[in-house]
């Protein structure tokens, strides 16, 4: 029995790479076509560090030169102390998982000018723009190196168009941020954003409770969503669904039945069933945890094999006891298989209900073990490793640089304090260092054949079977809200409040969280940050990042940098 994290974890530990968890029903942190964020080296090798025994040889440089807009509220500009207080919060904040990246970092100093900020790298680090998503403001932090109680009470300064107004059970509210000074000033109406719960969204919808919803797509949602003051729009986005088999401990840390397990699900069967009716023709994902795109081989195209399944248990000692179930030659005893969903999500219970007769047919003894999505699903129990198969959706960053959380070195256990976003307990040594060579690949052809080959290692492995590209859906009140759907597809999703309208004139758009952020839980550097809905309304709104997502599933520059940063290969 795995032992549960309590209240130390992370996924978002601001920056931009794997939400884990919630989009609507669920997500654990991500997918879309990667882009090139291959940087470009430039000039002459200048000022490098040099090796010395007390610590590595510095190997690349990255130059932000912050822009005239890059203030935080109070009017005060982004600086030196607040990059060096965000990496020193991600680095020694007990619970905080995601290192990866910021533990490159040799030293963070200011350049030629005030707005000039070079941080030094010990590795070539190719998805650098991935760092600095969410900066934080050292003047209001106590102590950097733990902010584990930083945030109590909620972020209390902001550097983006928006500021928290006040957060309760029932709702959060997000005002202009008067200091902002950038080119996202809310407009056309908007005097603020409130978002309440709203586990039934189209209901609240047609009933004029809400005026937007982001819901997860399920059969029917077009039939709920009809209605003369509603419309709704659908863009495929870089997330995707999932079964996922913990490796660490259980019944899956047993390759021989984790792979005959694999081997007996019928993906086309359960596409046909809970997919098909509302995926528009999107067909089962076959890349493994990624969206199509240069890095896909397709490696799960074929994986469907329950003759194959069979012979692979008998021929390593497995026998069927009266009722059919295998028996493992080591034990003497059935597996009984923890499912672990988030309860409520229908798309997911249903596929309980239609899968686990299947797998029992086919001698697998497996069970529901479901509990809420937050803060016990995606926020306690798979970050401690406390499942044996999961089904969630993963929301990444255009980059493959979030792939890395599936090393050896990222499984989080009680030995490290459960540091690392691995949360299928995978350990492959070979892939692990193919992603940790992708990340130090300044080639993008190299980088792609290094991520490609890793995940032909993981499905291998068999420790996860990917489903569908899911679509994000958008869904309005007409004579409230309007120009809403451009960013639907976009990693940040719905953050673009700043230009919608408000159609009926009452200065506020009021949006309807299928998973509601706890006010209790406030922390982006910690297990708060592992909800996607927490990423959304709370950390990307409030803290300014240097790099931008687009709907095209691109990395840029944000409007706090005068353009692409500098990077120089030492």
């Amino acid at each position: 029995m795995r032992i549960t994290k309590s209240s130390k974890v992370a996924a978002f530990v601001v920056g931009l790479a794997l939400v884990a968890a919630a989009c609507g029903d669920d997500e654990k942190s991500s997918d879309s076509t990667a882009a090139d964020t291959t940087p470009a080296t430039t000039g002459d090798t200048t000022d490098t560090t040099p090796a010395t025994e007390a610590g590595p040889t510095a190997a690349m440089t990255v130059t932000y030169t912050l822009s005239d807009v890059a203030v935080w509220d109070d009017g005060t500009p982004f600086g030196l102390a607040d990059f060096q207080c965000t990496n020193d919060a991600i680095m020694n904040t007990p619970g905080s998982l995601s290192t990866t990246g910021y533990d490159q970092i040799l030293s963070i100093e200011a350049g030629a000018s005030d707005q000039e900020i070079v941080v030094t790298f010990s590795s070539l680090y190719a998805p650098w723009r991935l760092l600095f998503g969410g900066l934080l403001k050292a003047s209001a932090t106590d102590d950097c190196n733990d902010v584990s109680a930083a945030f109590d009470g909620g972020i209390s300064y902001s550097g983006n168009e928006w500021k928290i107004d006040s957060w309760n059970a029932e709702q959060l509210v997000l005002v202009p941020n008067e200091g902002y000074i950038g080119a996202r000033k809310p407009s056309n109406g908007v005097e603020r954003v409130v978002f309440v719960p709203a586990e039934d969204g189209p209901t609240l919808l047609k009933a004029g409770a809400v005026d937007f919803i982001f819901p997860q797509a399920y059969t029917g949602i077009d039939a709920e969503l009809a209605d003369p003051n509603t419309d709704f729009d659908v863009a495929l986005s870089g997330a995707f669904e999932g079964f996922y088999f913990q490796a660490y401990d259980g019944p899956f840390a047993d390759p021989v039945y984790r792979t005959a397990f694999s081997m007996s699900i019928d993906r086309d069967a359960i596409y046909a069933q809970i997919y098909a009716p509302f995926a528009q023709g999107s067909p089962l994902l076959d890349c493994g945890p990624i969206a199509p795109g240069p890095y896909c081989t397709n490696p799960y195209a074929d994986g469907y094999d329950p003759e194959g399944a069979v012979a692979l248990l008998e021929e390593n000692g497995w026998t069927q006891d009266a009722d059919g179930f295998w028996v493992n030659p080591e034990t003497g005893e059935v597996p009984d298989v923890r499912w672990m969903i988030n309860t409520g999500n229908t798309r997911r219970e249903s596929t309980q209900e239609f899968l686990i007769p299947l797998l029992a047919a086919a001698g697998f003894k497996a069970h529901a073990d479901n509990c809420e999505a937050l803060p016990c699903v995606f926020e306690t129990r798979l970050p401690s490793l406390d499942y044996d198969m999961g089904m969630y959706i993963n929301t990444v960053a255009p980059d493959p640089a979030y792939l890395r959380t599936y090393g050896c070195d990222q499984i989080p256990t009680e030995e490290n304090q459960f540091q690392g976003q691995n949360s299928l307990g995978w350990c492959n040594e070979e892939a692990t260092d193919l992603l940790i060579q992708a990340d130090a690949e300044l080639d993008p052809d190299a980088r792609i054949a290094e991520v490609q080959a890793a995940l032909e290692l993981m499905a291998e492995d068999h420790v996860m079977l990917p489903l569908l590209q899911f679509p994000n859906i958008g869904a309005r009140r007409t004579d409230r809200v309007d120009n809403a759907y451009a960013e639907l597809a976009n990693y940040r999703a719905i953050n673009d409040w700043y230009r919608w309208t408000d159609v009926d004139g009452d200065g506020q758009i009021i949006v309807g969280a299928e998973q509601f952020p706890d006010s209790a839980c406030p922390n982006p550097v910690t297990e708060c940050a592992n909800s996607s809905w927490y990423v959304w309304l709370v950390a990307f709104p409030v803290l300014p990042g240097m790099y931008d997502t687009t709907a095209g599933q691109e990395v840029v520059p944000s409007e706090y940098l005068t353009g692409e940063a500098v990077v120089v290969a030492l």
